[in-house]
C-alpha cells in the first residue's frame, strides 16, 4: 500500500491510498503524519488504518499518476547519508583525485567507520514535488542527480515508510574541497521526493529494491543505470539512529540513504533534461531540469 498527496479540484491538499492494482482511494486523513497518529491512537498499524478508511470506497477516476501530485509528506526537513555504497566511495575519490595517490582517503575511512556521514539536505520550501523542475547551480560545471531510497521517520526515528529521493549534487564543488559540501548539496530545488510513500509494513525486505535512473536529453535516453539496495553497506535503522541521536527530529522527516548510481564520463545535467528515478514497489519520481536562476513557479 502506498500513500500519495495531491491537489484536489478545490485547490486543497488531499491524501489517497494506492493499491498494488494501481487504484487510488481517497483518505479522510488530512496528511500522512495525521494518518500515522490516528493509527497509533487506535492501537493499529497505518496499513490497517488505511484499509478501514478505504473499505467500500470508490476509487478516484483515471490514473493516479496524472493527478497534480505533491510531495507525499510535507517533510519539514530532508537529511541525507553519504558514502553508504562502495560505488559512492569510489566516485567521491575520483572527483577529489584521492584515488590517484593510492593513500587511504577520508571517504575510505567514513565508508568503513562506525559513524556514518549524515548531512542536512533540504527543507520543504527547497524541495521540488513530482513533475516540477529540480535546479542546477550557476557556478558548477559537473552536476548529477543522486537516486536514493528515502526513509520517512517520526520524531523518534521510527521508519514509517519508504519513498524515492533525488539528492542533487555538484561533483566539482565537493571534489574541490569537502568543506564545500553544503554548497555542493544545498540550493534552490536541489532535492525532490515522491511520488508516493510505501508503508513500511508492506515492504518485506527493503534491502532488495531495484533503483533505476534514466535521464533524457532532447527526447533521447542519455543515461540508464540500475542498482539494488542490497549493495547498501549500512542498515536503515542504524542511519536513523544516528540522525536522532541528541538531535531534534520532526515528524515526517525524510532521510535519504545514499546512492550507488553515478552517471558516467563526467556527464553533467543541462536545463531541459528529464530525470526519472524508479524504485521497485514505490513508483517513478519524474522531474525536468532547470537553471537555479530561472523564474520557477510551482
Amino acid at each position: 500500500m502506498r500513500i500519495i498527496r495531491y491537489i484536489g479540484d478545490d485547490g486543497a491538499a488531499r491524501l489517497a491510498a494506492v493499491t498494488d492494482e494501481e487504484q487510488a482511494f481517497p483518505l479522510r486523513s488530512p496528511d500522512f503524519m495525521a494518518l500515522v497518529r490516528e493509527a497509533d491512537e487506535a492501537g493499529i498499524t497505518p496499513l490497517e488504518a488505511v484499509r478501514r478508511q478505504i473499505a467500500g470506497a470508490q476509487p478516484l477516476p483515471g490514473d493516479w499518476r496524472e493527478l497534480n501530485l505533491l510531495t507525499p509528506v510535507d517533510a519539514p526537513e530532508v537529511w541525507a547519508a553519504g558514502v553508504t555504497y562502495e560505488r559512492s566511495k569510489e566516485a567521491r575519490n575520483e572527483e577529489s583525485k584521492g584515488a590517484a595517490t593510492g593513500d587511504e582517503t577520508f571517504y575510505d575511512k567514513v565508508y568503513r567507520a562506525e559513524r556514518p556521514e549524515i548531512f542536512f539536505k533540504s527543507t520543504s520550501a527547497r524541495t521540488a514535488r513530482p513533475g516540477t523542475p529540480v535546479c542546477i547551480r550557476s557556478d558548477s560545471d559537473w552536476q548529477v542527480p543522486e537516486p536514493e531510497l528515502g526513509i520517512v521517520l517520526d520524531r523518534g526515528g521510527r521508519i514509517l515508510g519508504y519513498t524515492v529521493g533525488n539528492d542533487m549534487s555538484c561533483r566539482d564543488i565537493e571534489g574541490e574541497n569537502p568543506l564545500y559540501l553544503p554548497q555542493a548539496k544545498i540550493w534552490r530545488r536541489s532535492c525532490s521526493i515522491g511520488p508516493a510513500i510505501r508503508l513500511a509494513e508492506t515492504v518485506p525486505n527493503p534491502y532488495d529494491l531495484t533503483i533505476t535512473c534514466r535521464i533524457y536529453r532532447d527526447g533521447q535516453l542519455a543515461v540508464n543505470e540500475s542498482a539494488n539496495t542490497g549493495q547498501l553497506r549500512r542498515k536503515l535503522d542504524e542511519l536513523a539512529s544516528f540522525l536522532v541521536r541528541d538531535n531534534v527530529v520532526f515528524d515526517g522527516t525524510v532521510l535519504l540513504t545514499g546512492t550507488c548510481i553515478v552517471p558516467p564520463d563526467r556527464f553533467t545535467l543541462q536545463p531541459g533534461d528529464r530525470i526519472e528515478i524508479d524504485i521497485s514497489g514505490i513508483g517513478t519520481l519524474i522531474n525536468p531540469v532547470a537553471a537555479a536562476d530561472a523564474a520557477i513557479q510551482d
